[in-house]
């Protein structure tokens, strides 16, 4: 039975997740024809093509499944190592997240942490950037995870990722053109809510506010029922909601940076034993990101 390598399986899944050689290499320190020789390694040792290097980079079909075992061995790895190498925690975290990664991004980090810290419990809250920062000056939050402007923007360097905006819209929307565009968008504050509207004025397309709500699910279901336009920033966004032609027809929307804010000198070791996950979880997140960064800014 052959025994598969931790670095090449970590390799292998870095170069998945960043969208690229030069990325994963620049993430674990080692060069590009190092990063290559590893993977040759890998394939060898499987006996299948994992990637077709030819016209970009692209999984095989036995390697996007190789990369689902890859991870799950990966995340066991950590987590084992995790439980024996750090003293036993226990505790409350009080977490202040977006709205729009309640879906996407909270249950499989929330997930992980759980079963590593089992003595520690999540208070966890959803809202609005704005008042997730207000109240987490307020006293409110241990730790909270922020969206800002970019590339201007209030993050301890290693705190944050770029993260590109994209149109949403439901398959057959289509705005009358002698009609402002509808938006659906969350309320004033929202830091989508600016991109769009400033995007739509320097572009002097007519808009109008359709629907407005702070619930994520309350967008994505006035999206699929065909009341307007929105966005998302795009590793939060339903892939059955960004591929509408109409939105290579309307203005770039820019990036905004998203990280966290916590007191250094206070915080609990339950919220940086959490805060240790959540930023393991936002950097992968950054592989799409990185695999979109041609996207042109907002003009």
């Amino acid at each position: 039975m052959k025994n598969l390598p931790m670095d090449l399986l970590r390799t292998f899944v870095a170069i998945k997740d960043l969208g690229g050689f030069t990325q994963a290499g620049e993430m674990l320190g080692r060069s590009q024809p190092a990063i290559s020789l590893q993977i040759k390694r890998l394939e060898e040792l499987v006996n299948v093509q994992l990637l077709i290097r030819s016209g970009g980079m692209k999984m095989t079909e036995e390697g996007q499944m190789f990369y689902n075992y890859a991870r799950q061995i990966l995340d066991l790895n950590d987590t084992a190592v995790t439980r024996l190498a750090v003293p036993a925690v226990s505790g409350s975290v009080r977490l202040g997240l977006p709205n729009d990664f309640e879906v996407s991004f909270l249950p499989t980090t929330l997930s992980k942490f759980s079963q590593t810290y089992p003595d520690v419990t999540l208070d966890v809250q959803t809202d609005l950037s704005v008042n997730l920062r207000q109240d987490f000056k307020a006293g409110a939050y241990d730790l909270v995870m922020l969206m800002d402007e970019y590339p201007d923007h209030s993050f301890r360097e290693d705190d944050f990722i770029a993260e590109p905006l994209t149109w949403i819209s439901g398959p057959g929307f289509t705005p009358q053109s002698d009609q402002p565009v509808p938006l659906v968008l969350y309320p004033k504050g929202c830091i989508y809510r600016q991109h769009i509207t400033n995007a739509l004025n320097k572009a002097n397309i007519p808009w109008r506010v359709l629907y407005s709500t702070s619930s994520l699910l309350g967008i994505q279901a006035a999206i699929d029922a065909g009341l307007g336009l929105s966005a998302l920033a795009l590793n939060t966004a339903p892939a059955a909601l960004t591929s509408n032609d109409l939105h290579q027809r309307l203005p770039a929307l820019g990036k905004v940076t998203i990280g966290f804010h916590y007191d250094h000198a206070t915080l609990p070791p339950a919220a940086a034993r959490l805060l240790e996950y959540l930023r393991r979880g936002l950097q992968r997140t950054r592989g799409a990101a990185l695999r979109f960064d041609h996207l042109p800014p907002a003009t």
